[in-house]
């Protein structure tokens, strides 16, 4: 089922997890995957643009992780993995708002980890590096060239094996992993 939502606004994440919350008998897995780039360097990037990446990557975590963690409180359980960035740790030039949401989100995971230690909730993130998706299907072909230079495995990543990770951490057997973060970038960083 795909479900159209606004993650900015605060009230149509809660409403659609107290939609979920009824028709399935609860959230027991919660990904935040938004992301979007809005690249310039500092001295040209508008607040507009600070905004839209921070609200967008960072606070729509917040608004969706905040919706879902009642039910997960309630019944013990439960599992929220964030997808951040390579460029969360070492930062990228004309990303300040990019690498500034990403690394917030470790920060948000950490605290939050330690909110919810012992109530059978983790908290983790994955860090990926560069993949083969529409971000950087758009970059410039000598930009992306130089990248993959710079991976170890001197290719970029494929979506699944993100997705390889977050499926372990969703799992029920992974209950000691809490406030963990993990780096999916060839070596990269």
């Amino acid at each position: 089922m795909l479900f159209e939502l606004d993650i900015t606004d605060y009230n149509a994440c809660e409403a659609l997890i107290n939609a979920l919350e009824m028709r399935f008998a609860g959230v027991d897995v919660l990904v935040n995957n938004a992301g979007i780039t809005a690249d310039k360097t500092l001295k040209r990037m508008t607040s507009e643009q600070w905004n839209r990446v921070i609200d967008t990557n960072l606070t729509g975590a917040f608004n969706l992780t905040r919706a879902a963690l009642p039910g997960m409180l309630e019944r013990g359980y439960g599992r929220i993995v964030s997808v951040s960035s390579i460029n969360g740790h070492k930062g990228q030039f004309g990303q300040t708002n990019y690498a500034a949401s990403k690394a917030g989100l470790y920060g948000f995971t950490k605290s939050l980890a330690q909110e919810t230690a012992g109530k059978g909730i983790t908290v983790n993130t994955v860090s990926p590096g560069y993949l083969e998706t529409e971000m950087t299907d758009a970059m410039p072909p000598e930009v992306l060239s130089h990248i993959v230079s710079e991976i170890p495995l001197n290719r970029l990543g494929e979506s699944y094996e993100v997705a390889r990770v977050i499926e372990f951490l969703a799992n029920e057997k992974s209950a000691f992993i809490t406030g963990a973060d993990y780096a999916i970038d060839g070596g990269q960083h």
